[in-house]
């Protein structure tokens, strides 16, 4: 079983001039309780089931097991997903480091003015290089899951 290790921080400054690809994620949850989500995503053209379990105690790591299945069947299982439709562009950007990427998704709609970054790790200790426009770390804070952000949606934070 696959084991997903990422840290999540917030956006502070401009990071598009540094990005080498742009995809628009469209994306629900036919289930969303904190033990479990099941996440249904389009991003472009290509649609994708992914399960994810309960994150670790420190929000680093959790279980997640994804498969591509074809984009009419996501289309048609968003229309069942619970109501909060996620819409971001993922940008991927290259760290400094040549072996880690970073991907900061900006959100739009009821999330519109949030920007994260998150970097994928081999490791919860792993050392990474941090770019200038990476502001406060918000790994294990629940509010920015994608899952809590179709509940409670960042613009109701101000």
């Amino acid at each position: 079983m696959a084991q997903e290790i990422e840290r999540k921080f917030l956006v502070k400054g401009d990071f598009k001039a540094e990005a080498y690809k742009a995809t628009h994620i469209t994306q629900g949850y036919l289930c969303s309780v904190a033990e479990r989500t099941v996440r249904i995503r389009i991003k472009d053209d290509k649609g994708y089931i992914t399960v994810k379990g309960i994150a670790s105690e420190s929000g680093v790591s959790r279980f997640e097991w994804e498969k591509e299945i074809p984009v009419e069947d996501a289309r048609q299982l968003l229309l069942l997903a619970e109501p909060g439709i996620i819409d971001k562009t993922r940008y991927l950007i290259k760290a400094a480091d040549g072996v880690h990427t970073w991907e900061v998704d900006e959100f739009y709609g009821d999330n519109e003015g949030l920007t994260m970054a998150e970097i994928e790790l081999a490791d919860e200790h792993e050392a990474f290089a941090k770019p200038e426009w990476l502001g406060e770390e918000v790994t294990g804070d629940t509010r920015y899951f994608n899952s809590m952000l179709m509940k409670n949606p960042y613009k109701g934070w101000r």
